[in-house]
């Protein structure tokens, strides 16, 4: 009975604290994504959901303008990321993952659309179970504003608030196996189809001869004294082909001179090698030319890590090997990512508009390699809020344009509009990099915050009548959210296969983008031992991002 009563009292303060209901229901969501059962875990998205939909169950409610804030937030920060690579791609050699992308969402779309109706599932339940089937926030977003906006219109006898509750407990309910289930499949495919993931990465990376060494980290910079005899018997082609691990920087100096080695060139006993390279480079390699000498100065007082975005046309489309970005700029390469996700550094790997590579070396140099590439991030921390808060500003007044067809307003709404302005000024900002800043850790809280407070939201609304939706149509309801979990991926494998010829490794990871999932990338990343199927995600996220946001919509109208 004293449990109770405090319990009662909790409940009464947090109805009185909407601050700290918000930042608890986010911590909570936090601890129990966190959860792992075996590799397993839920995340922050379904965990906030769930500490959402637990206050839920005793009436909270947040207040629809602070959701409108973390849905704007989220949407636009959605459209920024996708905007370099959407259009790059798109005109160039992404539309086989765009036609996967559509493939995908496309299926989902018609088996929630025939499911619903099947099935007899209330209003707005369709975008719930597309949502939750295919784990794709950017639907369920979209599909609440629209009717939040009015530019849906319920059918006869139905509220919007109430399709926004189906919509809500649809996603609740359908989400928790289009996450598991997407992971489980992803998982066991493989295994079905005879495909060994990791054989077919390694057969893909062997056909880069000269592949370099993966993201790079404890970069150190020394000089070595050459003093093995076995080193000066080999010509300089030789030396570079079998210890070289294409990416360390090496300068050698003779004499007191920087000099470069012809091919058919020897080292000579007392030469001194100046070498930027991770510490693995000099423990394997190095340490059997000669000894460690100090250098004349501190070479790691005048070296800096810094970022370059990639937005000039004679970089664009270049492989690393072409760039020769050591031999050229005698900088080194330490990674590359792709809309926040880490790519495999091989010498065939081509970069693309809007990619960001991390390097170490002397600050004139990273310049002259910006110079050559793009543009080189050093104030990271400033954001350009001018453009970001106007951004949102016209993506809302683009939101609200309609044009009138007969009896019919066709417009792009909240969702579509937000997510045309970050499209475009996320691809503008690639053209001009002085535009529109918005760096990828604040642009990562923005979007994270956004999406998770607009999450909270749904759970607190959902809760309310989760018992009631699971006790009618629980069951199929569950069903057909398996359906719309594994029927696409089948669809889009053998699609990719059969008719757009992508290669499994690669295939896979185009799967786990077109449906979103991070999670899903982990284990196939896992599964190949190789971060390749990550080219496969970036390529499909893009694309499937905007589509199944534009699907939220106008699945409504069906």
């Amino acid at each position: 009975m004293e449990e109770l009563q405090i319990f009662t009292r909790i409940i009464e303060v947090l109805r009185l604290q909407p601050v700290l209901t918000l930042f608890l229901i986010l911590g909570m969501g936090y601890l129990i994504g966190g959860i792992k059962i075996g590799s397993f875990s839920l995340g922050p998205v379904a965990g906030v959901l769930f500490a959402g939909i637990f206050l839920g169950h005793y009436d909270f409610r947040m207040s629809p303008g602070a959701q409108a804030v973390g849905f704007a937030l989220f949407i636009f920060s959605v459209g920024y990321q996708a905007g370099p690579r959407f259009f790059d791609v798109l005109r160039k050699d992404g539309l086989k993952y765009f036609a996967l992308a559509i493939v995908i969402a496309g299926t989902g779309f018609t088996i929630a659309v025939i499911a619903t109706n099947i099935l007899s599932l209330a209003p707005g339940t369709s975008a719930g179970l597309l949502s939750g089937g295919l784990t794709s926030s950017p639907t369920l977003a979209a599909a609440q504003e629209a009717l939040r906006a009015g530019q849906v219109t319920p059918p006869p006898g139905v509220t919007a608030d109430a399709m926004i509750g189906n919509v809500a407990t649809g996603y609740a309910i359908t989400y928790i196996f289009g996450l598991a289930g997407l992971i489980a499949m992803i998982k066991l495919l493989p295994q079905i189809l005879g495909i060994d993931l990791e054989k077919e990465a390694k057969a893909l990376e062997a056909k880069d001869e000269s592949a370099i060494s993966s993201q790079q980290s404890n970069v150190s910079a020394r000089m070595y004294r050459v003093t093995n005899e076995d080193f000066t018997k080999i010509p300089a082609k030789q030396l570079r082909e079998q210890y070289w691990d294409k990416t360390s920087v090496v300068k050698l100096r003779r004499n007191g001179e920087i000099i470069n080695l012809g091919p058919e060139d020897y080292l000579q006993i007392g030469d001194e090698l100046g070498i930027l390279a991770p510490i693995d480079f000099f423990t394997k390699t190095v340490s059997q030319v000669g000894e460690e000498v100090s250098p004349d100065v501190n070479a790691e007082k005048h070296t800096e890590t810094a970022r370059i975005v990639v937005v000039n046309k004679n970089a664009v489309g270049k492989s690393l090997a072409e760039l020769q970005i050591a031999k050229r700029f005698t900088v080194l390469l330490t990674g590359v990512s792709r809309m926040g996700i880490k790519l495999p550094l091989t010498t065939d790997f081509k970069l693309g508009k809007g990619d960001v590579i991390d390097v170490v070396g002397m600050v004139e140099n990273v310049d002259f390699l910006g110079e050559e590439i793009g543009h080189v991030e050093r104030d990271i921390e400033e954001t350009d809020m001018v453009t970001f808060a106007f951004g949102i500003a016209i993506g809302v007044v683009v939101g609200l344009l309609t044009i009138t067809v007969g009896s019919l307003s066709i417009g792009l709404g909240s969702a579509g509009g937000l997510l045309a302005s970050g499209l475009t000024i996320g691809y503008l900002r690639s053209i001009h990099p002085t535009f529109g800043r918005l760096p990828s850790a604040a642009r990562w809280i923005l979007m994270e915050f956004g999406l998770l407070l607009f999450m909270a939201g749904v759970g607190l609304r959902a809760g309310g009548d989760i018992l009631e939706t699971l006790a009618e149509t629980g069951p199929t309801l569950v069903l057909a959210g398996i359906t719309v979990t594994i029927i696409p991926i089948f669809v889009g494998y053998f699609f990719g296969r059969k008719v757009l010829k992508i290669h499994p490794v690669l295939l896979f990871g185009g799967i786990t983008g077109s449906m979103t999932s991070g999670a899903s990338l982990s284990v196939v990343t896992k599964a190949a031992n190789s971060s390749i199927p990550s080219l496969g995600y970036t390529g499909a996220y893009a694309f499937a991002n905007v589509l199944l946001t534009v699907a939220g919509s106008i699945i409504l109208l069906f």
